[in-house]
């Protein structure tokens, strides 16, 4: 997938490793991904991926974007 350079707009997205930087990408697709992006999230990553990444004790995550994709992944 190419990235959007707004949604990456702290970093060159051709440089994001899809394996290295999953953190990275999950965290910022919750957050401010378009619907496209969101689907793409789902069939890279496993829910349980997906899960965990947002109950880091330092996610990035916002407080808004984890009760919403609690509720949805519940």
């Amino acid at each position: 997938m190419k990235f959007r350079e707004s949604l990456f707009w702290d970093t060159n997205p051709d440089n994001i490793d899809v394996k290295n930087n999953a953190r990275y990408i999950i965290e910022r697709i919750l957050d401010f991904g378009r619907p496209e992006e969101v689907s793409w999230l789902f069939k890279t990553y496993p829910k349980e991926e997906i899960k965990r990444v947002m109950d880091l004790p330092r996610s990035q995550v916002t407080t808004k974007s984890k009760t919403l994709w609690n509720l949805l992944l519940t």
